[in-house]
């Protein structure tokens, strides 16, 4: 499923007089809103469904695939997500 798969069922989950447009702005404010959320408090706890947390990961050694030679890799940040009781349930 992508984004536009994603407002289509939004759309479809809110009924006719819910137009694409608006299940499209729909989508987006929550994305908005996890985007903020990750970035202020670095969790987003959404009950039932599960956790967006902000990782660390650290400087590595790594090899560059086209010469094969050992290249340092920066530390970054990156967001994980782990799944709540209830998605794990219903897949």
């Amino acid at each position: 499923m992508n984004k536009a798969d994603l407002v289509q069922e939004v759309q479809k989950q809110l009924g006719a007089e819910c137009s694409k447009a608006h299940a499209e702005r729909a989508v987006n404010a929550l994305l908005a809103a996890i985007q903020k959320g990750l970035k202020k408090d670095k969790q987003v706890q959404i009950v039932g469904f599960g956790t967006f947390v902000v990782k660390a990961r650290k400087a590595r050694m790594g090899r560059n695939p086209q010469t094969n030679e050992p290249m340092q890799i920066r530390a970054s940040r990156t967001v994980g997500f782990r799944a709540g009781a209830t998605l794990k349930d219903s897949v």
